[in-house]
Formats: structure tokens, C-alpha cells, sequence
């Protein structure tokens, strides 16, 4: 099951020593069986940090996604981040959000606290395709 909520905390992201993302404007998503993700307005990512890759994953409950590295003065995190650009039709409030994966930042903060590192099938960068 899936449900999403607005967010008026401040969610930061960091990679790299980098703050690539500060908004006071997220959407929850809540997914049964993962961590609350963050999707953030694509107004408040620094998309000069981000390379689009070939990754593409399929979710039958979100749609078809599109993922990014982070570029932070040459040190690439690969597939940090993804996007739904056209999500499924029962989800159309996350359509091209970015969301980062908390498994492979530096820190993913909520108002100044940095939440804790889940381990997923998504930990690494093989884990995501």
C-alpha cells in the first residue's frame, strides 16, 4: 500500500560533503515494507549536480523511473536519485519529483536531524536495477 503526504519540515540532502537539496516543500511516500522517501520539488535540487544515467526501473504501484548520479567535484555517487516523470494515473502527485536514496547519501536531514541509513536491497548501486 501506498499513501503520501505533504511536508512542511525542511529536508536537506547531502552528498559528497555537499548540500545538493533544501526544501520546505516535500512529499512523503509511504510504501508498506520501505522507508518513508522524500520526494522533493525539482525547484529545490541543485540539478547541476545531477547526470542523468541509463538506469530505468518499473514499479507497478509508481510507474516507469529515471535516475541520476551525483557529480560533486568529480566523485560520482551513481544512481543516487530517481524520478517518475509520468507515473501511473493513481499517483499523478509525485510526477517528476526528485527522491533521493537515504541508503547512499552522506545525510538525508528533516529539520537539522539527520535520519538513520536503512539497509535496503537498494544499499548499493547494484541493488537498484
Amino acid at each position: 500500500m501506498i499513501t503520501t503526504e505533504p511536508s512542511d519540515a525542511r529536508v536537506q540532502v547531502v552528498v559528497s560533503g555537499t548540500t545538493i537539496a533544501d526544501t520546505a516543500h516535500a512529499l512523503l511516500l509511504h510504501e508498506t515494507g520501505l522507508p518513508t522517501r522524500y520526494y522533493l520539488p525539482r525547484a529545490d535540487v541543485d540539478m547541476q549536480r545531477l547526470v542523468p544515467t541509463d538506469t530505468t526501473s518499473t514499479c507497478p504501484f509508481k510507474g516507469d523511473a529515471v535516475y541520476w548520479s551525483a557529480d560533486i567535484e568529480g566523485t560520482i555517487v551513481p544512481d543516487v536519485a530517481w524520478s517518475y516523470p509520468t507515473p501511473i494515473a493513481e499517483r499523478p502527485e509525485i510526477a517528476g519529483l526528485i527522491c533521493f536514496f537515504n541508503e547512499r547519501v552522506d545525510a538525508l536531514l528533516v529539520d537539522g536531524e539527520p535520519l538513520a541509513r536503512p539497509e535496503t536491497p537498494w544499499s548499493t548501486p547494484a541493488g537498484a536495477r
